[in-house]
């Protein structure tokens, strides 16, 4: 693998910070030089996190009742090689340390069966209060779960 990439090692994988999913690159996805359009790289990033979320209980029906909710602040991309049509795509997300009202996935996007690396994206999430849209701590429940073994009080 390329120096600097940050890919997930199954070995060392702590279920509650990291998530594994697989899906093939879809037609429609593609941009006019038969890629994966960039902005799709977003896509797959938010709906990985999504299912990580739901997986470990913390889907929309949990999170409308805490009163608050993610947003993204920002997205950072780097680009490997591009994905086609009818790729085997496996997702690798890891959420890192949270801080206050902040919390970080890294996503890794990689090619099967080689495992060769797509793309990597950074998400910066900041939980809100859902009546006016203002950065708050998430709830305890959710970092508790969210903390890894490695992570600091």
């Amino acid at each position: 693998m390329a120096a600097g990439l940050h890919y997930a090692d199954p070995r060392r994988d702590d279920v509650r910070t990291t998530y594994r999913t697989c899906w093939r690159v879809r037609q429609y996805e593609l941009d006019v030089n038969g890629h994966v359009n960039n902005a799709v790289y977003l896509n797959y990033a938010e709906q990985v996190a999504t299912e990580h979320a739901d997986a470990a209980g913390f889907g929309p029906e949990w999170t409308a009742g805490q009163g608050g909710g993610w947003v993204v602040h920002r997205h950072e991309i780097t680009y490997y090689r591009p994905a086609r049509y009818g790729d085997e795509l496996e997702l690798v997300t890891r959420v890192e340390p949270m801080r206050g009202a902040r919390g970080y996935r890294r996503t890794c996007i990689s090619r099967l069966p080689a495992g060769e690396p797509i793309a990597e994206v950074g998400t910066e999430w900041v939980w809100v209060r859902l009546a006016d849209g203002r950065p708050v701590r998430p709830p305890a429940q959710l970092l508790e779960f969210f903390r890894s073994p490695a992570a600091p009080d």
